[in-house]
């Protein structure tokens, strides 16, 4: 009888889908491909449908299906193509767990759509809670789906936590009651500019801001990095995965990136989930739980760190950052303008429109500017990206 775990990657030429597939191909006996997605790269997507062949491929940009429809003719794969079959085909009863890969706000319909078809989901893409986290949140909790975290951050702290718990909790973000959290604190590299002032990021280029020096990661989340607006939007997934205030939740510079994260319980003590900077063993776990697989990634020598050293991050240079802690704070709709607003912004940079520094100007800029919704419905979260990048693309554009 198989006992495999059937997964779908949204996202699976990207970073975080690569490295999903190499932890999959280790570990034949315990996953099985069974949807990939990607946007527009349809010749990686042939090729991990050619060696995974899974049930199903899905090519959102549709000018594409003819070419992946003609390549996979000889092989018994369903082609599928446009944002809306990779909503629909989430909701397949073959399919066990979605690893929501997809970047930015366009991975949050599909996994919408798979939490109400009842998937458990191991999430990468983070603007899915930072856009809908109260929306999302309470999906999860009325489906029973547990969301496992992907990102190296939330997956240490998820590992500090969960043997405090009694039993896996569903949703995941429940289980803080059994052994209430005092604070944790999400560590950062700092990224490639750690310790440069406004006058160095003045004139910096996207090519000295995509080399991080410690992880490696797609071109957008590598420049949120830069700016430490993803330590922002990382702060705003940890409030909606393990129901914290923002008073609970502290980022600390750690430029080894070996201490993932810390949780500090209620009585003083404090856990830390250590190992080095490699995506592939955050994914694993969130695949695999409530089982630790073998795996043969590098091990962690305490020779080569003679040292690991922490520093409070610089707000006032890196004012995403505390952008992003205020957006929380607000709630309602501000975090979907947040994220709508980075990604543009981030794009206008990566498109040398924008200097680094006009990054955080156009976030706050659109904050300002954009309507304030308080309670927001789904539909309500839809016009505010849609508002908020309207608004920033005419400030860019000045």
């Amino acid at each position: 009888m198989e006992n495999k775990k059937h997964i779908a990657i949204l996202g699976s030429t990207g970073s975080i889908g690569t490295q999903a597939l190499k932890v999959i191909k280790s570990h034949p006996e315990s996953f099985a491909v069974e949807v990939l997605t990607a946007n527009r790269n349809a010749d990686l997507l042939i090729q991990q449908a050619i060696e995974f062949k899974p049930n199903c491929v899905v090519i959102a940009d549709e000018s594409k299906y003819e070419k992946v429809k003609t390549a996979l003719s000889k092989h018994e794969i369903k082609i599928f193509a446009g944002n809306k079959s990779i909503e629909q085909i989430v909701q397949m009863e073959s399919i066990d767990m979605v690893l929501a890969g997809i970047v930015g706000y366009a991975g949050l319909a599909s996994v919408i759509s798979a939490i109400k078809a009842k998937k458990n989901i191991a999430l990468a893409n983070k603007e899915t809670l930072v856009v809908a986290g109260e929306l999302v949140t309470a999906l999860a909790k009325e489906n029973g789906v547990n969301i496992y975290p992907v990102d190296s951050e939330h997956s240490a702290i998820f590992q500090c936590m969960v043997g405090e718990w009694q039993i896996p909790p569903a949703p995941l973000y429940k289980g803080e009651s059994n052994s209430p959290i005092e604070k944790i604190y999400l560590t950062a590299s700092g990224g490639p500019f750690r310790g440069k002032d406004a006058t160095f990021l003045s004139s910096v280029t996207k090519e000295q801001a995509l080399k991080h020096p410690n992880w490696e990661m797609g071109a957008k989340i590598t420049i949120d990095s830069a700016t430490l607006m993803n330590k922002g939007l990382e702060v705003i997934e940890a409030k909606w995965l393990f129901n914290l205030k923002a008073e609970q939740i502290e980022i600390i510079i750690h430029p080894q990136s070996i201490i993932h994260s810390i949780v500090q319980f209620k009585d003083g003590s404090m856990k830390a989930q250590m190992g080095l900077p490699d995506m592939k063993l955050p994914i694993q776990y969130a695949l695999s739980f409530p089982n630790r697989l073998p795996s043969t990634f590098e091990r962690f020598d305490f020779a080569n760190y003679s040292s690991l050293t922490f520093e409070q991050p610089d707000t006032k240079t890196f004012r995403c950052l505390p952008i992003a802690f205020e957006a929380m704070k607000k709630g309602g709709n501000a975090p979907c303008i947040l994220n709508a607003a980075n990604e543009v912004a981030v794009n206008a940079f990566l498109s040398d429109k924008i200097s680094f520094l006009k990054i955080s100007d156009v976030i706050a800029n659109t904050l300002a500017k954009a309507s304030f919704i308080y309670k927001p419905s789904y539909d309500d979260y839809v016009n505010s990206d849609k508002e908020a990048r309207k608004t920033a693309e005419v400030l860019i554009g000045k």
